[in-house]
């Protein structure tokens, strides 16, 4: 009697579970699990397909960025050296220079040096006189006014000469005296050094005696004596260039 009592209870018990099992609702689709930031999501081997077979993606999951480096700074251009200055070659003073005189007169003094300064680099107009001199003077010819005479003063000044007078009265009036010297040599220096300067300074013997007219000339490239004598009717001679320093 147990034993069918026990036999009947584990059919009914069969019968229930296999109701339950038939008539149960089914089971949810379990959650997706969120993968944190930066974790790859971990593949069965069957899941990796060959590299030739992945279809290419459009747009990948993770872009590889390449690494960061510091910014290139062009290196500023080096400056152009900065070409020299040219350097101011003097001109070079001839070994022979040539004095022509004496002339007549002024006029005849200052048609040759219109003739000779085609051939010439520099020529200086002196002035001496024969017989008994007490010194020699440097002056300016006369201004045609005052005023005239006045403004060449002070162009005198400017370019560093500091021995002048003007003169005001009687023949010589508006003429600019430059300074008065013992000797001839003296007087030429210092006229030269204003004629230099761009003034007809003229250096003349002071007392008696008669004028003579001279033309010291430093000669250019083109100079010939023969052709210079020709023209001014006057045999040079030879002169120190350094005298027309």
């Amino acid at each position: 009697m147990l034993i069918r009592a026990l036999v009947v209870l584990l059919i009914v018990l069969n019968l229930g579970v296999a109701a339950w099992w038939t008539l149960r609702a089914p089971p949810s689709p379990p959650a997706a699990i969120e993968q944190p930031l930066g974790v790859a999501r971990l593949q069965l081997a069957s899941e990796v397909q060959p590299a030739a077979s992945r279809p290419a993606s459009a747009t990948p999951s993770t872009v590889a960025k390449p690494p960061a480096t510091a910014p290139v700074v062009p290196e500023p251009a080096a400056a152009p050296p900065k070409e020299a200055a040219p350097a101011k070659v003097a001109a070079a003073m001839p070994a022979q220079c040539y004095s022509f005189g004496p002339f007549a007169d002024a006029a005849a003094a200052k048609n040759a040096h219109e003739v000779l300064m085609a051939v010439a680099t520099k020529v200086v107009p002196r002035e001496t006189r024969a017989g008994t001199t007490r010194g020699y003077r440097v002056l300016l010819p006369a201004a045609a006014s005052l005023a005239e005479a006045q403004a060449t003063a002070q162009r005198i000044a400017a370019a560093g000469f500091n021995d002048y007078f003007i003169v005001r009265e009687g023949s010589e009036a508006n003429s600019i005296a430059l300074g008065r010297y013992r000797n001839e040599d003296s007087a030429n220096r210092r006229a030269q050094s204003l004629v230099a300067a761009g003034f007809p300074a003229r250096a003349e013997p002071l007392g008696e005696g008669r004028a003579s007219y001279w033309l010291d000339l430093v000669p250019g490239p083109s100079f010939d004596t023969a052709r210079a004598q020709a023209a001014v009717q006057i045999a040079p001679r030879p002169l120190d260039c350094a005298r027309l320093r």
